[in-house]
């Protein structure tokens, strides 16, 4: 780096967030921030020698301790593969973290 600073190791990221993938629950975002997105794959199918998602329910939540777990979600849908859970996610979480969120 130019300030002679070595870099830390951030993990996977994906538009400026990152994310953490335990079992079938992907989280896009960071507990810091007021919004996390929370992706869970709820099936998968076989396409040649791999595993692909086929259904994903995204939700938007708030990382608020205090509030209960069903209190914290603020949108929720499902779609039909991970690319466009992801595409959905980017945008829920932008326009959350930027304020333009209820």
């Amino acid at each position: 780096m130019a300030d002679g600073k070595t870099p830390k190791a951030e993990g996977l990221m994906y538009k400026g967030h990152p994310l953490r993938r335990i079992d079938n629950l992907i989280y896009y975002g960071t507990m810091a921030e007021k919004y996390i997105i929370m992706m869970q794959i709820l099936s998968t199918k076989k396409e040649q020698d791999l595993e692909v998602a086929d259904k994903v329910s995204i939700q938007l939540q708030l990382t608020d301790p205090d509030l209960r777990s069903r209190d914290r979600v603020v949108k929720k849908s499902e779609k039909d593969s991970l690319y466009s859970a992801m595409d959905i996610a980017a945008i829920w979480l932008d326009r959350a973290l930027s304020g333009k969120e209820k």
